[in-house]
């Protein structure tokens, strides 16, 4: 087993050197042949280790490849740690990663640079298993920065584009800020325990769990304050509230970049983190209410934003913060199982939702704006079929196990409850739980009505993809052509849709087609987990076997009971289901029986669409404040401090002086032979003045 897992986390490298170092010379179809052939053997053996783990016994290992730091007390070797975590991510990343492989064959098939693209996905890919199976806090920096250097290179793949490299840069810089707070938290792990080894840090969790620290005057309590810098960190690679907002524009990367970084696996890593550490962070109360928080309003913050964004990508990167909100304030109420297995069955219908998007746009001819869409399902079934699949999954609408039902629907169903499930549960002895599950109930209404209205905008209603002479939307009513003449102008224009990415000489004025096999093959796996992941697993990750699954991977306190069989009210239960099928019916409403509702709705604007649709104004904030004020205190230090103080009293001073005494000194030589002997004869004189005044003393 140690080498079969030693295989599967370096074949994505070795991928990743062969096409991006020899990529030109060995060609285009190599470099994908042999990226995306380790991919799928990666992702073979993933799950031969889950299927292991699940059913075939496996227990707990940790298995050194090599020394990596050792400095005094500081030791840190690279190893593969597998459990019941590491064995749920290892087929989640490596699952999504092998099918967007496959699928960039027919997305990317017109981009000249297919090889440099492959190894960059290979080694986004390698860098999450080293981060998924970390048995240290220094292996997983590692990996957390490399997947932050690989989406950076996916992110800004298109640098000719300005927005692309603008994107990149955002993303690199928004999550260094939450990267240091995850160095500040490893760093007071170390000075606490002295080891950065998970297998020596958790044992020792209790007995200090009530040390504290004393910094500024005050006291803290040293889990809390770990945990929540540490989560800091999670905060930034998730895409949590204050620091979301680089999320939106990363979708400036091509679409599988979109489907296999902020859908499945690298916005994950912080759910993911919180999980692994639940040892440190079951006797850390303080933070785990920040994580509720936090979580919740994340959640409800991406909800209302994705209802009034345009671009098909943008309200699915909206969805994902949102999701990543619900497993957050899952991890927050100690219901570790019911996050993870969230992760689980998001990374399905998500990445399904994103390829999806991705086979409409391709259809489309790169066009984004679904503005430009409607009536597309004829034109493209099997994407509309698998959509409506994702959609289905997301909004999170079924049978709910009261009145003596059994449970029934697809996969996000499942995690959803348990989730609500849960916080409801934790809310007899924590508050915030109760706050988390009133916020959980309203955006599963908020998911229901974007996301359906991302279906019906898209595929039912009449097309609006006709191309006139002007560029604008054609539309087929007199009503929808002045409100779609309104929200032009209201809305930001839509020829921002040119920025998806290259057209590759395709025209817009092109009729919808449907994508070819080798994008549709990765959407139907895909439908497969959307649909029975979540009702397969449930016994799983969150049922009566889970004690038998996780075996010690999650950890929860003595007092922490909320994943345990409670009976709840049937009102509970049922908010979320009635929840999101209000949500359907809206949506339904305005964009499928009162077809232009919607867009009469935003020209109309006001003040709520007008706040959400410009994303809560942090974009605007974080400019006024962040932005500007470091430039303000760049231009103090660079004219102030370093031109003014530091050039102008060193070098530049000196060699002022330096030029103004030899300016005034070359006056005095004329070239006249008399001045110079002028000169000399003052010389003279005060020579012979001063010897005669010594003599006379």
């Amino acid at each position: 087993m140690e080498t079969l897992v030693t295989v599967l986390l370096f074949a994505p490298i070795v991928g990743a050197i062969i096409a991006g170092l020899f990529g030109r010379k060995i060609g285009d179809v190599p470099s994908m042949a042999v990226t995306t052939g380790l991919l799928l053997l990666s992702c073979a053996l993933s799950w031969t280790v889950f299927v292991q783990w699940t059913w075939g016994g496996l227990e707990p290992f940790t298995h050194t490849l090599l020394r990596f730091i050792h400095v005094g007390d500081f030791q840190s070797n690279w190893a593969i740690r597998i459990d019941g975590l590491s064995a749920v991510m290892l087929i989640v990343v490596t699952t999504v990663s092998a099918l967007v492989h496959v699928y960039s064959w027919g997305y990317m098939a017109d981009d000249p640079h297919k090889p440099r693209f492959f190894a960059y996905l290979s080694l986004f890919t390698f860098a999450m298993l080293a981060l998924v199976t970390a048995a240290d806090f220094m292996q997983l920096f590692l990996g957390w920065e490399g997947v932050g250097l690989a989406s950076y290179l996916l992110i800004g793949f298109w640098f000719q584009k300005d927005t692309a490299n603008a994107a990149a840069i955002k993303a690199f810089v928004v999550n260094r800020v939450g990267d240091f707070g995850f160095a500040l938290g490893i760093m007071t792990v170390f000075w606490a325990f002295g080891t950065i080894e998970f297998a020596e840090i958790f044992p020792q969790v209790a007995a200090n769990a009530d040390r504290t620290w004393e910094f500024a005057g005050q006291n803290w309590r040293l889990m809390d304050l770990a945990c929540a810098l540490l989560f800091v960190g999670a905060m930034g690679k998730s895409a949590q509230f204050f620091l979301h907002t680089w999320l939106p524009d990363a979708m400036e990367g091509p679409t599988p970049v979109s489907a296999l970084i902020h859908a499945a696996t690298m916005v994950t890593a912080g759910v993911y983190m919180v999980c692994l550490l639940s040892p440190m962070f079951e006797y850390a109360p303080v933070a785990k209410n920040i994580v509720t928080v936090v979580g919740a309003v994340t959640a409800l913050f991406a909800a209302t934003v994705g209802m009034t964004q345009n671009d098909i990508k943008r309200v699915i990167a909206y969805s994902t913060c949102s999701q990543l909100g619900y497993m957050f304030f899952a991890a927050g109420v100690g219901a570790y199982q019911a996050a993870m297995f969230h992760l689980f069955t998001h990374a399905f219908f998500k990445a399904l939702l994103f390829l999806g998007a991705g086979s409409v746009i391709h259809g489309m001819h790169h066009e984004q704006d679904m503005r430009r869409y409607g009536a597309l399902a004829k034109a493209l079934p099997i994407t509309y079929a698998v959509m409506t699949i994702g959609t289905i999954a997301i909004t999170g609408i079924g049978i709910p196990p009261v009145f003596g039902l059994e449970p029934l629907g697809f996969a996000g169903f499942y995690s959803k409850e348990s989730i609500l499930h849960a916080a409801f549960a934790a809310g007899h002895d924590n508050g915030l739980a109760y706050f988390a599950f009133v916020i959980g109930v309203l955006v599963a209404g908020l998911t229901s009505f974007y996301s359906w209205r991302v279906a019906f905008f898209t595929f039912n209603g009449h097309a609006r993809w006709g191309h006139d002479d002007h560029g604008h939307v054609e539309a087929h009513h007199a009503d929808d052509h002045a409100s779609a003449a309104q929200i032009e102008t209201h809305d930001e224009p839509l020829a921002h849709a040119a920025h998806a990415h290259d057209d590759h000489g395709h025209g817009h004025d092109h009729k919808p087609h449907e994508s070819p096999w080798i994008m549709l093959v990765p959407l139907l796996v895909l439908s497969v987990g959307a649909i029975f992941a979540g009702g397969f697993f449930e016994g799983w990750f969150i049922g009566h076997h889970q004690a038998e699954f996780w075996r010690g991977a999650i950890f929860t306190g003595p007092d922490n009971h909320v994943m345990e069989h409670h009976e709840a009210p049937a009102w509970s239960v049922l908010a979320p289901i009635i929840a999101a099928l209000l949500g359907l019916g809206v949506a339904a409403y305005m964009y499928l029986f009162r077809e232009g509702l919607g867009a009469r709705l935003a020209a109309h604007g006001g003040p709520a669409y007008t706040f959400f649709y410009n994303k809560w104004f942090f974009d605007e904030l974080y400019q006024a404040t962040f932005v500007r004020g470091a430039k303000l205190l760049g231009d103090l230090f660079w004219k102030g401090g370093d031109q003014k103080i530091i050039d102008g009293l060193g070098p530049d001073g000196v060699s002022a002086v330096s030029y103004e005494v030899g300016r005034r000194a070359g006056k005095l030589q004329s070239g006249y032979v008399y001045h110079y002997a002028f000169v000399m004869l003052l010389g003279v004189a005060g020579i012979l003045s001063y010897a005669l005044w010594a003599w006379g003393r």
